[in-house]
């Protein structure tokens, strides 16, 4: 299979206008680990819009557009603007909570809300192998395959920054942490796993480093002010053994208190970020997001203090976590147990403390000599108006060293077409001095000569996610129909949804194995996808794509 990587924009559409994890420890473990860390949430989270018919060029939106090179000839729109209909925008996400919550859920017997799965996520729990940029910035690669529905094939785009750096080689630290000890979090699982965390991690911060601890319940306290470790890691850690669950959950007071404190504790030269430990079940006091983020603009703005939510809980506050990190500049993950608390806080976090690129946005422009509609997996929350991509106000996605991110397009190409397929090209600021910068890469026809279970380990792996996310998003199970009354398309400018025809009830794309289909082009039964998820599994001897197959079986054994 042919992997088209970066180039520079050329042309007209592509032409710059640039000028141009959280904890550090002395943990191991590989630069491209799976990532954690954007609007969210209850407002356009629902299930998967369907497929148009196959019956015309539309583009992400499901519109028709007449204009173009007819199907079966041949084209190159790169020195030209794209039609609006084949451009598709959105902000960067590295999030990854939704997937490990998932986990948890059906490790409890239970399949998750289709409204907490989202598919971006799945996908971006997943190492990747992408070549990396030797400075700050992106490398862009875009690959795809056919699925095993006539026409349509998986384009995947994928974005890499950075190695992370060595331990001695990033600025110190100032975190400050915002521990939930309300009565829920007596759970296990949840209080003592974030204490048994924070006590590791005080043992392995840098002498330079500064720690500080806030609580909240029904109020919020700063039980450790900005603390330099050096001589004081005893305080610390009494600090963090004297955390005990008492009352009600009041998550605006902690996040409201752990900014004042975070501001008044800042350092210069330092990397200042908020650390919110919940299961983000609020109950008293602000428990809207936009509320509680309105109160901390301006430490958001002025401070560039940007915060990380890590989830605990098997009853987690989904929507209102992935909507404070979303809208506060920063990320979500989820924790589950130790092995979950150990790679976040100890691997993960460590490798992600700095930041890369603020504001990062991609889009991708498809050829309409060669593409006849298109669908992005996921990023409903995350769409961006395409005349918005060049406009640096609009917020984008925050991204560190050592990470990766993918999206993911099931494409329908016009009969006979062969030539060029899509550029993407990813724009963000430097977070120093907020100068833009662009990176671009393509992918021709030619490119998707595989099949999806041929591809490489990457694109396999990436495709199964994708699938196994799209099938719980699915209609069908305790009594949700998998939108939950939103159509996933809320904050894309200039689209107005899916037709509503997604064009494969029962459709040849379907292997007809046993367990849930989703909508994708080419969905195979959750049994099927077990089956390919296994094989990998057994092939690569990857842990990580172990426990993905492990938990598509359960979902199987759930709907059958």
């Amino acid at each position: 299979m042919k992997r088209y990587r970066t180039r520079r924009p050329i042309g007209a559409l592509l032409a710059l206008t640039a000028a141009g994890g959280l904890l550090l420890t002395g943990c191991q473990g590989g630069d491209d680990a799976p990532q954690e860390a954007k609007d969210t949430a209850a407002d356009s989270r629902g299930g998967p819009a369907p497929l148009p018919a196959p019956d015309g060029p539309r583009g992400e939106g499901g519109q028709r557009y007449d204009e173009g090179t007819p199907t079966g000839e041949t084209g190159d729109s790169r020195d030209a603007a794209p039609h609006p209909d084949l451009l598709s925008t959105f902000a960067l996400d590295v999030d990854t909570a939704s997937y490990g919550y998932a986990r948890r859920t059906l490790s409890e017997g239970r399949l998750p809300d289709p409204s907490t799965v989202r598919p971006e996520e799945f996908v971006n729990s997943f190492r990747q192998d992408y070549d990396r940029p030797g400075t700050d910035g992106f490398s862009v690669t875009v690959d795809g395959a056919r699925t095993g529905e006539e026409g349509w094939s998986l384009v995947r785009v994928g974005l890499a920054t950075r190695s992370a750096e060595q331990e001695g080689e990033r600025p110190p630290a100032a975190l400050t942490f915002v521990i939930d000890v309300s009565g829920s979090m007596a759970e296990p699982g949840r209080l003592d796993l974030a204490k048994e965390s924070l006590g590791t991690m005080a043992d392995r911060l840098r002498d330079d480093d500064s720690v500080a601890l806030v609580t909240f319940s029904d109020e919020a306290e700063t039980v450790l002010p900005m603390t330099r470790l050096g001589d004081h890691r005893d305080r610390v850690h009494d600090a963090i053994d004297g955390l005990e669950p008492t009352d009600s959950t009041n998550l605006g007071a902690g996040v409201d208190t752990g900014y004042a404190t975070a501001v008044e504790g800042r350092r210069e030269g330092a990397t200042n970020r908020v650390v919110l430990v919940s299961d983000a079940l609020a109950n008293t006091g602000d428990t809207d997001a936009d509320a509680i983020l309105e109160r901390i603009a301006d430490a958001r703005r002025e401070h560039g203090i940007t915060l990380f939510g890590v989830g605990v809980g098997s009853d987690y506050g989904d929507a209102l976590m992935e909507r404070l990190a979303d809208r506060g500049d920063g990320h979500t993950t989820y924790v589950s147990d130790t092995e979950d608390a150990r790679e976040v806080f100890c691997e993960q976090l460590p490798r992600h403390i700095e930041l890369t690129a603020r504001d990062a946005k991609a889009q991708v422009a498809f050829d309409p000599g060669t593409v006849a509609e298109f669908r992005l997996v996921g990023y409903d929350n995350r769409q961006v108006a395409d005349d918005d991509f060049r406009d640096d106000r609009v917020d984008g996605g925050e991204v560190g060293p050592g990470h990766t991110v993918t999206a993911l397009y099931a494409v329908r190409v016009r009969p006979g077409a062969d030539g060029h397929l899509a550029t993407a090209t990813v724009r963000w600021l430097d977070p120093r001095t907020r100068a833009p910068h662009e990176e671009s890469g393509d992918v021709e026809t030619g490119g998707l000569d595989d099949s999806v279970w041929e591809a490489d380990r990457g694109l396999r792996v990436t495709a199964t996610a994708a699938y196994f996310a799209d099938a719980l998003r699915s209609s069908g199970h305790d009594g949700h129909d998998g939108h939950d009354g939103h159509d996933g398309h809320d904050g894309h400018d200039g689209h107005d949804g899916h037709d509503g025809h997604d064009g494969h009830d029962g459709h040849d794309g379907h292997d007809g194995h046993e367990g849930r289909v989703g909508s994708l082009p080419g969905a195979p039964g959750l049994g099927r996808l077990a089956e390919h998820a296994g094989t990998l599994a057994d092939r690569t001897e990857d842990e990580d794509v172990r426990r993905l197959a492990e938990a598509i079986a359960t979902a199987d054994r759930l709907t059958t």
